[in-house]
């Protein structure tokens, strides 16, 4: 699989599906199946039954997980794609529209 260029707490926008618009933080990455969970993009409604830790049961919405190639990076407010380049002995990001070092 290629690299991922978006990691864990990375501020991304989707680009498609029914969340398209949505900004949010991204809250975890799967790297074997390509996918990642963004902080208010793809609610999911789950029932659950009274328990312990949850003794009045109820409805509970949680985020669900999208994949990688739905979501671009956000960069000064403006999705942008990312790149990489070698500065001295590192491989850092890029911002791909400004060509500015991400991290």
């Amino acid at each position: 699989m290629a690299t991922l260029k978006i990691k864990k707490g990375d501020t991304v926008q989707v680009i498609a599906g029914r969340n398209k618009g949505k900004q949010g933080k991204v809250l975890s990455v799967d790297r074997k199946h390509g996918r990642l969970v963004v902080e208010g993009v793809n609610m999911l409604t789950k029932h659950e039954k009274p328990s312990a830790g949850n003794p009045g049961g109820g409805i509970t919405h949680k985020e669900g997980t999208i994949d990688i190639s739905n979501v671009m990076y956000v960069h000064n407010g403006k999705p942008t794609r990312v790149g990489f380049q070698i500065n001295g002995d590192k491989k850092v990001r890029i911002a791909k529209s400004t060509g500015e070092v991400i991290d």
